[in-house]
């Protein structure tokens, strides 16, 4: 007979494997994908680095579990926000705004995800999930034009480019060095919001808010 663990047994390993994909996520938004080897994650979990490959095959699967629980979290949280109660702009005006605010406050995380060099098992999963963005992004444009609140457009083109830029917009404060950011007690990060939030709703046609002067 095949021997099976207890419950026990599997608990243990679950606990593991956890905390693996939880340190591996401290290494790479500290280091990145290049940095986040199998044996400085198994170091921060202080395990063995062979046993890594009790819970995943290669580094690869462990980058893309990391990938996706990451990704996950902001997809929930911005689906949350653009599916929730309100209008549809302000939805979109909160959504962009939170995204955003996310990814500033974990920088490291947040460039991982979107632009830092990583192989190609995690260049495939950010395509994935930026299709589920996009998908998010049209649902609430297309309910905008519905109420009348946003023109008549395509709501997958639109979606596209609101993805494409809001992305594009964050790579370089999310890559700048601590040195590089400029000391403004919060005064540089609150104009950053309040012009890609413009420049989001713009995109989709809505009337801006006058933008607040800092």
């Amino acid at each position: 007979m095949a021997y099976r663990k207890t419950p026990a047994e599997l608990s243990r390993l679950e606990a593991v494997r956890e905390r693996l994909i939880t340190c591996a996520t401290e290494v790479v938004a500290e280091v990145g994908w290049a940095g986040a080897s199998v044996s400085a994650v198994a170091d921060a979990a202080g395990i063995a680095a062979g046993s890594v490959y009790q819970h995943f095959p290669s580094k690869a699967a462990l980058a893309v579990e990391v990938f996706r629980r990451a990704a996950g979290r902001e997809v929930e949280v911005l689906g949350e926000v653009l599916q929730g109660a309100g209008d549809p702009v302000g939805r979109l005006t909160r959504g962009v705004d939170v995204f955003a605010r996310r990814a500033l406050e974990n920088r490291g995380l947040a460039y991982a995800l979107l632009a830092a060099p990583a192989e190609p098992a995690v260049g495939a999963e950010r395509l994935a999930f930026r299709r589920r963005y996009r998908t998010l992004f049209a649902e609430v444009v297309r309910e905008g034009t519905a109420a009348g609140l946003l023109p008549p457009q395509n709501a997958e083109i639109t979606a596209a480019a609101l993805t494409g830029a809001i992305g594009e917009v964050l790579v370089e404060p999310l890559g700048a060095a601590d040195e590089q950011l400029p000391q403004s007690d919060g005064r540089a990060t609150r104009a950053l919001l309040a012009d890609l939030t413009a420049a989001a709703l713009r995109c989709a046609g809505a009337p801006c808010a006058e933008r607040p002067t800092h």
